[in-house]
């Protein structure tokens, strides 16, 4: 069975309501074969990370970046869960001169009232050092959650389980 590992950071209503539409539709009754992983931030691991098939990913947008609880998972997992870095200790490519890497399908969300710009970039650079290729489009939601943005944060969480499903 192929395991969905759902890392976020929710701590405001309404990033939770994302939150618990992403796990709904990662957990939709069609899609079988996929157990579905749900860990807040602080509280992910690397062994959880490298156990998985599939991740996605949630933040708020907090003075234009990610979480903080989001970058500590980073920061925590990065290297173990095979991530790349420069010469100069930025994130790198995920590219070798070994053999090719294999991807894993990833889905990012993210909240904002104002801005996600910088929440979006900072999460994409970092996971683009990582052994795992974006699989569906970045779901960004400005101000309030009502039933449509519900409605694509279940989708987002249906597509990226359904990639894995059996």
């Amino acid at each position: 069975m192929a395991t969905l590992l759902l890392v976020h950071h929710a701590p405001t209503p309404t990033v939770c309501t994302l939150a618990d539409a992403v796990i709904a539709g990662a957990r939709d009754p069609s899609i079988e074969g996929v157990d579905v992983v749900v860990r807040p931030a602080l509280e992910a691991s690397a062994s959880d990370v490298l156990a998985a098939d599939g991740y996605v990913l949630g933040t708020p947008a907090n003075f234009g970046y990610m979480s903080g609880a989001l970058k500590h998972f980073f920061d925590t997992i990065f290297l173990e869960a095979g991530g790349a870095l420069t010469d100069d200790g930025s994130a790198g490519g995920a590219t070798s001169d070994g053999p090719p890497r294999r991807t894993k399908p990833y889905g990012l969300w993210v909240h904002g009232r104002y801005d996600t710009t910088g929440a979006v970039r900072a999460v994409q650079s970092i996971v683009g050092a990582l052994p795992w290729s974006q699989s569906a489009a970045v779901l960004d939601v400005m101000g309030d959650v009502g039933e449509r943005e519900k409605g694509q944060a279940y989708e987002l969480g249906a597509t990226v389980a359904a990639l894995l499903s059996a």
